[in-house]
């Protein structure tokens, strides 16, 4: 049986005031009760005052469900106050989830502030921020949402803005390359700038302690970018996650399973504290280029059908013109009937997400009658507060209308057709009606070919822009080539192809054929599976 010291030990956490004991035992865990902070769509949970004279370490945790962030989180905290084996005491940061809190905290991102207790065991205090994970059964959209979390969170202005180490947290006990696996380094690796790369390391969980062979074949097969060590491998530290385990049997497993854990703690602790700090100027601009990259090219996917549709309306008109042409001028009542082309509104799934603290919905420029980010616009509570706008206007909308023009509701257009009589004179005056005086004497068919030249001209305008949206990846991200933007790199080679735009396609072809090894190709398989699911 073990020793029960929790009487010999309790008086030493007396000055931890803000707990509550949770659990008797050995060991006694307690709650920590940090003080709470809504900020914006992110919570902040701080322990402690900061000292402004004392360094601070931010670390950002991701990787897919049930990896072992939270008791990671908790194990970290621990070791910053000081806990020791033989103070059979646990805190718990990290509180469990309740049934009802299971879907606001799905897609929540968390910041535990770690003050006051620097010197126990660190030189320094701590900032850790909890991302929900990736991969996880609510599919592709819910990864989508944790991105634009962090977008968020690192652009704010009360939030974070330079990290010094991103753990990508992996079961040590992963031994082979599933498609699964792949889709989750790849999405958490796009998210930064190439000055990531030596601040990105491995924290396996669930160690036994020895070297995880197989994981690191699994991390070598993903061809993951991050943090090397003199034998070229991912730096990466060991943890078990058996800290808070009852003591009633197995204590010599139990005492191992600490001192690998801590062992683990002092290594990555000494490699956080020996790691400079980067600026995440970069990684924001990364975040807002494949934002603005999604929502163009979503948005010129549109305008294409719509512009097909626009094309079957104006040659059915001309062929109507040309076979009655002369009926229609003989009688001014004459009727032909073509397919017209329009936008609608349909209602989308939509709502108040985290107490109301975003509006999910659809940004959409009410003069273009265009949807400029949807689907994917969550953290925006207004148009003025979306990603794609830029110094007041709209980066995709065909006019680049200003915020002004834009809502946030619960509905998109959408394209349609309808049955429409017409008339000599109203198909006249509906394509004659903004042409300019030295236009006059243009034909009706002319004016037709005219509105078709200039609906092309607004599709080439957005597959340029959504091209130098690649180009800017290229100059700036660790990934240039995300797993969520590879499938839209087959579509703009598909387009550039019909403008022959041969130095483009080029380039983006080289672009899709770097990224094709093994663990890339699974990881897009991954998600082509999940998206089918979904629907």
């Amino acid at each position: 049986m073990a020793t029960n010291k929790n009487e010999n030990t309790s008086s030493k956490y007396d000055y931890i005031t803000n707990k509550e004991l949770i659990q008797e035992g050995s060991p006694k865990v307690y709650q920590l009760k940090p003080t709470t902070k809504n900020i914006g769509t992110l919570k902040r949970m701080t322990l402690g005052e900061k000292n402004p004279n004392k360094k601070n370490k931010t670390i950002l945790l991701v990787g897919e469900t049930g990896a072992g962030k939270s008791t990671l989180i908790n194990a970290l905290v621990n070791f910053a106050i000081g806990v020791k084996w033989e103070d059979d005491v646990w805190f718990k940061i990290v509180e469990d989830e309740k049934e009802e809190q299971l879907e606001s905290k799905t897609s929540d991102v968390i910041v535990y502030e770690i003050f006051g207790f620097e010197d126990k065991t660190l030189p320094y205090s701590l900032t850790i921020i909890d991302s929900p994970g990736y991969g996880n059964t609510e599919g592709i959209e819910h990864d989508v949402i944790v991105s634009h979390r962090l977008f968020d969170l690192f652009r704010s202005e009360d939030g974070v803005h330079e990290m010094n180490v991103v753990g990508l947290v992996l079961n040590a006990t992963e031994n082979r390359l599933d498609e699964r696996l792949p889709y989750v380094f790849n999405s958490v690796v796009s998210l930064f700038g190439k000055d990531m790369e030596h601040n990105i390391v491995v924290l396996m969980t669930h160690s036994p302690g020895r070297t995880p062979r197989n994981a690191l074949k699994a991390l070598e097969a993903a061809n993951i970018k991050s943090a090397r060590n003199e034998e070229n491998q991912p730096v990466y530290f060991l943890f078990d996650n058996c800290q808070n385990k009852a003591r009633t049997d197995d204590i010599e497993d139990l005492q191992h399973a600490d001192k690998i854990a801590t062992k683990g703690m002092k290594q990555f602790t000494d490699f956080l504290g020996k790691t400079e700090s980067q600026k995440l100027e970069t990684t924001v601009h990364v975040l807002n280029e494949r934002i603005r990259l999604t929502a163009c090219i979503q948005n010129l996917q549109e305008r294409i059908k719509y512009i097909e549709l626009k094309r079957t309306e104006i040659q059915q008109t001309e062929e109507a013109v040309k076979k009655h042409e002369q009926e229609m001028k003989t009688n001014e009542e004459f009727t032909v009937e073509v397919d017209e082309a329009y936008k609608d509104k349909e209602h989308i799934k939509s709502g108040w997400w985290f107490l109301g603290m975003a509006f999910i919905g659809a940004t959409c420029c009410t003069v273009c009658e265009e949807n400029c980010h949807f689907p994917g616009c969550t953290v925006a509570k207004t148009p003025s507060w979306c990603e794609v706008m830029k110094d007041g206007r709209c980066t995709v909308c065909t006019k680049k209308c200003p915020v002004a023009d834009h809502v946030k509701e619960d509905w998109r257009f959408v394209n349609k057709t309808r049955k429409v009589k017409k008339t000599h004179q109203h198909v006249k005056v509906k394509y004659e009606k903004n042409k300019g005086e030295n236009e006059k004497k243009m034909s009706l068919l002319e004016s037709l070919q005219k509105e078709i030249k200039n609906l092309e001209a607004n599709k080439t305008q957005l597959l340029d822009e959504a091209y130098e949206h690649v180009v800017r990846l290229e100059l700036i991200a660790l990934n240039v080539v995300s797993v969520s933007t590879y499938v839209h790199l087959d579509f703009l080679i598909e387009e550039m192809e019909k403008k022959k735009e041969a130095e483009k396609v080029q380039k983006l072809k080289e672009m899709a054929t770097s990224q094709k090894d093994k663990g890339f190709l699974g990881g897009v398989r991954y998600m082509y599976r999940t998206l089918i699911k979904r629907k």
